[in-house]
């Protein structure tokens, strides 16, 4: 599927990997709606001129940048009427829907399971693995409508491998939303819709090098290498385009090919 004149949703779109992902997609000439739940970030604000209350200087100079194939919806992925709303719009906006970008996702900054409470653990929960979830069911009907859909889930190495991991929800729902990912390969043959993963190590982005910084000599020497945020948006590209793709897993390292895991990895 060639990006060009489609439309896609990215979630969490706003800032970080998200907002990379968008401005590639829009590069590629796709209109893009982005949900995020924080409609006063600096960087929602100035992605284009869709943008809700994006009136400011930032708004304007993101508006040449992007112009208006960019419209910004507030939405919290754990909320399933935001989500309704989210697809609601862009049929309404742009006329349908091509391709879904599931990227909002993340790890709470308090406590973890077990010491987390039952609402907290299950908010990482919702947001990570069953908005994903919804946002994909939602965007069936109107891929299919198309005749075509493509669905990009954007997981973390969290998910992979048998290592103890600090938030067992985080890694409890990365590896469901990879393991949703593989189960639903024939959707491809059913109606059209191909989704598929990627799940990427250590990205670089602004915390993760702050992060980096931080740490002693020691540990900065034994640091993976990033993962260039540019290099997950264009195999978000890849999977919207290689139409053979289905159910498949990429997993991206720092300093290394992307690959497709198969049912042995």
């Amino acid at each position: 599927m060639d990006p060009a004149g489609r439309v896609a949703i990215v979630t969490g779109g706003a800032a970080g990997l998200g907002l990379v992902v968008v401005r590639r997609l829009v590069g590629e000439g796709a209109l893009v709606v982005v949900a995020d739940v924080d409609e006063g970030a600096l960087a929602a604000r100035e992605i284009g001129s869709g943008v809700a209350g994006g009136h400011d200087r930032g708004g304007e100079r993101a508006a040449r940048e992007l112009g208006s194939r960019v419209a910004f919806v507030r939405a919290d992925v754990r909320v399933a009427a935001d989500l309704e709303r989210v697809v609601a719009f862009a049929l309404e906006r742009f006329g349908g829907l091509d391709v879904l970008v599931n990227n909002a996702g993340g790890v709470s900054r308090g406590a973890q399971w077990p010491l987390a409470s039952v609402l907290e653990w299950r908010a990482t929960l919702d947001l990570n693995l069953s908005g994903p979830m919804l946002a994909t069911q939602l965007a069936l009907e109107p891929m299919r409508a198309r005749g075509a859909g493509a669905v990009v889930n954007i997981a973390s190495s969290a998910g992979l491998g048998l290592a103890p991991y600090d938030s067992p929800e985080y890694g409890a729902a990365k590896a469901g939303l990879i393991r949703f990912t593989t189960s639903v390969a024939g959707l491809r043959e059913e109606i059209g819709v191909r989704v598929n993963c990627i799940v990427p190590h250590w990205i670089g982005l602004e915390r993760a090098h702050a992060e980096l910084a931080a740490m002693s000599d020691a540990d900065r020497a034994a640091a993976p290498p990033f993962v260039d945020p540019e290099a997950i948006a264009e195999a978000v590209v890849w999977l919207v385009r290689d139409e053979s793709l289905s159910g498949r897993v990429v997993e991206m390292r720092g300093g290394s090919d992307r690959r497709l895991l198969d049912d042995g990895q």
